[in-house]
């Protein structure tokens, strides 16, 4: 069940009174969570609430509303850098402001005994001048324009794009690798990462002991860059990037490779969406391109993969796939986490025949601050107002959803 104990045969990391248990069994005895955590994971959701990029106080009570003990929270989607932008408000952490903006709000979730993820991501062409520095365009694997056949938006919401020199590539992978130590860094006791970096010993050790974010979360999903360089109907480059599923697939490997080696494998998931066709980016055979990532994923032991379900796809001929993500699920070796549309029934479902270890949440947690409790009490549920998803009030729609007992 979504809220009850149950034994998996994958590793996950647990925050216990601020002390890290990676609890994890030989192939002969399943693992089984040290404590009652929930299965309910909060999605990434764009709510468009940080004025000027920077994380906003009413932040605090929002994910503090949704925290239970042992619940993972992944914050909304975050800035890896000023190129990464496409959204109104949406936060970034590669500044120091921004990085001090996040601490509170991290340590609201930590007081409540929450697993706290940031996920990490550059929208490429999803964006337009009036988002990016100096009115540059945004920056792609093309220079291909999303279209408006292929968006509900019209085209001039989306500048003409940039194709990235290959000796650029590098530079946004770094950028990735900078936002994820900062994550780890937006803790109450920065000044001692300075203190023992200086001296470059037991750097990892005492990451492990801040109270910044527990980990980072790799946005390779939904038609932003990683997807950009991944899917062979935007992807035309002819250089290493380009071409082959490997090729194209490099790019966000070499980041996963980097944010690994920076603050640990065991410390970082990412979301894939291979099926979808979010912003014009599809791929003409989205299973081989999910196999090939997870496959790949696993020479890195990273701690999860959180992959979006075919029926999120916009293309009707996509959505009727009979094994859906099982493929995925069986070849990745860490824990596996699954969105797109789950309800309490088929999130119970899915858990209990072993399709994934975790379900995410997105709108019912949005609308439902204390979601796992409903659902243990299989009781009713608010419903969400799309209206309020992205209108820029603090409280409106934010943190005026109901508790079950008000």
């Amino acid at each position: 069940m979504l809220f009850a104990l149950r034994p998996s045969s994958s590793p996950f990391v647990l925050c216990v009174e601020n002390q890290w248990q990676k609890i994890k069994s030989p192939s002969s005895n399943p693992t089984r969570w040290a404590n009652s955590i929930s299965l309910t994971v909060l999605a990434p959701l764009t709510r468009s609430r940080s004025y000027g990029n920077v994380p906003q106080p009413h932040a605090i009570l929002y994910y503090s509303q949704r925290t239970t003990k042992g619940g993972l929270l992944i914050a909304e989607a975050t800035g890896v850098s000023e190129t990464a932008q496409g959204y109104p408000s949406t936060p970034g952490i590669w500044t120091k402001e921004q990085i001090e903006a996040w601490k509170p709000i991290v340590k609201a979730v930590h007081d409540k005994g929450g697993i706290f993820f940031c996920q990490i991501w550059h929208v490429g062409r999803v964006s337009n001048y009036d988002y990016q520095p100096n009115g540059q365009a945004p920056v792609s694997s093309t220079d291909k324009q999303i279209s408006s056949q292929e968006e509900i938006e019209t085209e001039r919401d989306y500048s003409p794009p940039r194709r990235l020199r290959t000796e650029e590539i590098p530079l946004i992978v770094n950028d990735f690798r900078l936002a994820a130590r900062n994550a780890i860094e937006a803790g109450t006791y920065s000044s001692l990462t300075t203190f023992w970096k200086r001296r470059q010993i037991f750097i990892h050790l005492l990451l492990l002991l801040f109270l910044g974010f527990d980990g980072v979360e790799i946005h390779g999903a939904h038609g932003y860059l990683l997807e950009q360089f991944m899917k062979d109907n935007v992807n035309d480059r002819t250089d290493e990037y380009g071409g082959s599923l490997e090729n194209r697939c490099r790019f966000a490997l070499e980041i996963v490779e980097a944010v690994a080696k920076e603050i640990g494998a065991d410390r970082m998931g990412i979301r894939l969406s291979p099926f979808t066709d979010y912003k014009g980016c599809w791929d003409s055979n989205p299973k081989q391109l999910g196999l090939y990532m997870v496959q790949s994923l696993n020479k890195y032991d990273i701690l999860y993969c959180h992959m979006v379900e075919p029926r999120m796809s916009i293309v009707d001929v996509r959505r009727n796939i009979p094994d859906r993500l099982l493929p995925m699920r069986k070849a990745f070796n860490g824990t596996f986490l699954a969105a797109g549309g789950y309800d309490r029934e088929e999130g119970n479902k899915v858990v209990d025949e072993g399709y994934t270890d975790l379900v995410v949440f997105g709108r019912l947690f949005l609308a439902n601050p204390d979601l796992p409790k409903r659902f243990e009490l299989n009781t009713t549920l608010n419903k969400f107002i799309k209206l309020t998803f992205y209108i820029s009030d603090p409280a409106v729609g934010y943190t005026d959803y109901p508790f079950l007992d008000e």
